[in-house]
C-alpha cells in the first residue's frame, strides 16, 4: 500500500534532474538547488560574513586550558578559535595515547591550523592542525601518506582500482596522500594528474607564504560560494547552471575552463528582466523556510522549532481526513511528512541533534515503512547524517552535521520585543510589573508625581480593568500617578518618570 501511495508522488525509474540558480548582487551571492522543479537547498554568502571553513591560518596560541585539553588560538578574527587536543595531527599520527595539551602547546606559540567549523552563535571557529586542500577530484593531505576513497563509492573492486591508479600517478618524491572524491569515479588519468599538479602547486604556495608571515595571518582562503558549487556539487544529474550576472558568468566560465571543463557546457547566462529567483518561486520558498509551520499537501502540517540545543519537528494531521480510517490517515500523513522533513532540513540547513515526533502509529510495519521513506529522502542530502529508529517514546532521533549557520540564523535575528523567546508578556503582566516598580521607586524617592510611559495596550488596561488597582496604589503612596501612552513602545517596554 505504501509503495503505491509513494510511487504516485515519485514515479518508479524517474531520472533525477538538478538545476543550480545563481543570483548575484554586490551585497550577497545566493544559490538555489532545484530538483524536479522544487527548491531543495539554499546557500547564501555575504562578503561581510563569508564562511571560513577550509581557510588555513598561521595562528598564535592565546591560552592553553589543561582542564578541557584545549587551547584558544588567535587567527585574526573577532573571537579566538578553539583547538582540541584530539585535532592536533602530530598527536593522532603517533597512534598512542594523546599527550596532555600543555606539553604540546605553549602561549604565544605560532601554529598552522585549518578551520573545521565556522563560528556559530557565541562559539568560536573549530580548528585542526591536519591540513587538507580540496580539488575537483581529489583532496590533498600534505601531512599523511594515506590514500583514501570516498565512502559514497561503494563497489570494493572499483575502490581498489581507483587506489591503484592514483598510486601510479602520484609523485613518489612528494610528501602527502590523497582522498579520492566521488567526482573522480569516472575521471581519466589525465584529469587526475591535472588535479594532483594543481594541489601540489597550491600547497607550495601556502608553505611559501607561511615562511614569511607573522601570526595571526591568513595563509589560504577557500573558494567562494559559486566556485565551490562548480567544484563540489555539479554532477552528472545537473542539467544547467543559470547565472543572472554577465560579469560573474564570465568569471565562472574562466574558472570552469581551468578547473572543471566538463561543467562549461552547463553554464548559462540568464538575461531576462524578470528576476531569476522569482521565476522559480525561490523568494516565496525562502519566506516559507523561515516560518515555524510547514503545511503538507494532504492537509497535515509540521511545526519546526530550532533551539540552541536541538531542533524538534512535530507532525500533525491537521485537516487531513481523506482516507478510510484514522490509522490510514496517520500513516499517510507520516509518509508525506517524512519527505517534507528531509527537504526542510536541507532547505533550512538545520544541523546538530534533530528530534522528530511523528504521529503515533500502532502498527510496527507502518513505523518501519515511514522510517525507510525518511531514510530514502535523506539519501539525497550532501551533508553527513546519522539516523536512529523509533525510541521507546515513539520519537525518531537523528543528527545532521553542522558546518555553517542555519538559514534562520543567517537571515534573522532575535526579536527585540521578546528577546528571542517567541512570546511576550501580556498587557496585564506588564501592568502588575509597573505597579510593583512604582511602589519600589516611591519608597526610594520623594517625588511629587510618578508618570508612567507605556504601550497603549497597557495604558488602556490601567484606564479600564485595572483602574481601581492604580487608584489604590496612588492612595497608598500618597502621590499622584499619571499615565501616558507611547505608541512606539513595545508591550514589554515602560518608563517611570519622577516629577
Amino acid at each position: 500500500m505504501a509503495d503505491c501511495f509513494w510511487h504516485c508522488v515519485f514515479p518508479i525509474g524517474i531520472v533525477m534532474t538538478t538545476e543550480f540558480l545563481l543570483n548575484f548582487t554586490p551585497q550577497e551571492t545566493r544559490v538555489a538547488i532545484v530538483e524536479h522543479g522544487v527548491v531543495q537547498e539554499l546557500h547564501v554568502e555575504r562578503p561581510a560574513s563569508r564562511g571560513i571553513v577550509g581557510n588555513i591560518y598561521l595562528g598564535k596560541v592565546v591560552r592553553v586550558l589543561p582542564g578541557m585539553q584545549s587551547a584558544f588560538i588567535d587567527i585574526g578574527l573577532e573571537r579566538t578559535a578553539f583547538l582540541h587536543v584530539a585535532d592536533i595531527w602530530s598527536e593522532r599520527q603517533n597512534g598512542e595515547m594523546l599527550r596532555p595539551i600543555e606539553r604540546i602547546l605553549t602561549e604565544g606559540q605560532p601554529t598552522m591550523v585549518q578551520v573545521l567549523k565556522d563560528p556559530i552563535g557565541t562559539k568560536g571557529a573549530r580548528l585542526s592542525t591536519q591540513i587538507s586542500l580540496a580539488g575537483r577530484l581529489l583532496v590533498y593531505l600534505p601531512q599523511d601518506r594515506h590514500i583514501g576513497i570516498s565512502q559514497r563509492i561503494g563497489d570494493e573492486s572499483e575502490r581498489e582500482q581507483l587506489r591503484d591508479r592514483l598510486s601510479r600517478l602520484i609523485q613518489e618524491d612528494r610528501a602527502g596522500g590523497f582522498i579520492v572524491r566521488t567526482m573522480a569515479e569516472k575521471a581519466t588519468d589525465e584529469e587526475l594528474t591535472a588535479d594532483i599538479a594543481y594541489l601540489y602547486k597550491l600547497w607550495g604556495e601556502v608553505l611559501s607564504v607561511s615562511k614569511k608571515a607573522e601570526a595571526p595571518c591568513l595563509l589560504h582562503e577557500d573558494l567562494n560560494l559559486s566556485q565551490r558549487l562548480l567544484r563540489d556539487l555539479v554532477n552528472g544529474d545537473t542539467t544547467r547552471v543559470r547565472i543572472d550576472s554577465q560579469e560573474n558568468f564570465e568569471r565562472l566560465k574562466e574558472f570552469a575552463a581551468e578547473y572543471t571543463p566538463k561543467v562549461l557546457p552547463l553554464l548559462e547566462c540568464y538575461t531576462s528582466d524578470r528576476p531569476l529567483f522569482e521565476l522559480y518561486n525561490v523568494e516565496v520558498e525562502i519566506q516559507k523556510a523561515l516560518a515555524r509551520r510547514v503545511d503538507l499537501k494532504s492537509g497535515g502540517y509540521l511545526i519546526i522549532d530550532q533551539t540552541e540545543a536541538l531542533t524538534t519537528v512535530d507532525v500533525n494531521t491537521g485537516g487531513f481526513v481523506g482516507v478510510r480510517n484514522f490509522d490510514d490517515t496517520i500513516f499517510k500523513t507520516n509518509l508525506e511528512a517524512a519527505q517534507s522533513i528531509a527537504r526542510q532540513l536541507r532547505l533550512r540547513n538545520l544541523g546538530g541533534i534533530i528530534i522528530i515526533d511523528f504521529i503515533d502509529m500502532d502498527s510496527a510495519e507502518h513505523r518501519e515503512i515511514v522510517l525507510e521513506e525518511l531514510r530514502k529522502a535523506l539519501s539525497h542530502d550532501h551533508t553527513k547524517i546519522s539516523l536512529n529508529g523509533f525510541s521507546p517514546l515513539g520519537l525518531v532521533e537523528m543528527t545532521r552535521k553542522r558546518t555553517r549557520e542555519s538559514l534562520a540564523h543567517l537571515l534573522c535575528e532575535p526579536c527585540p520585543t521578546c528577546n528571542g523567546r517567541g512570546e511576550i508578556k501580556t498587557a496585564r503582566t506588564m501592568a502588575y510589573e509597573i505597579l510593583r516598580e512604582v511602589l519600589r521607586e516611591a519608597r526610594q524617592f520623594n517625588a511629587r508625581e510618578f508618570r508612567v510611559l507605556a504601550n497603549p495596550e497597557v495604558i488602556n488596561l490601567f484606564l479600564d480593568e485595572e483602574n481601581q488597582a492604580l487608584a489604590m496604589l496612588s492612595d497608598f503612596i500618597v502621590k499622584k500617578i499619571s499615565l501616558h501612552a507611547e505608541s512606539s513602545y513595545t508591550q514589554e517596554q515602560f518608563d517611570i518618570v519622577l516629577l
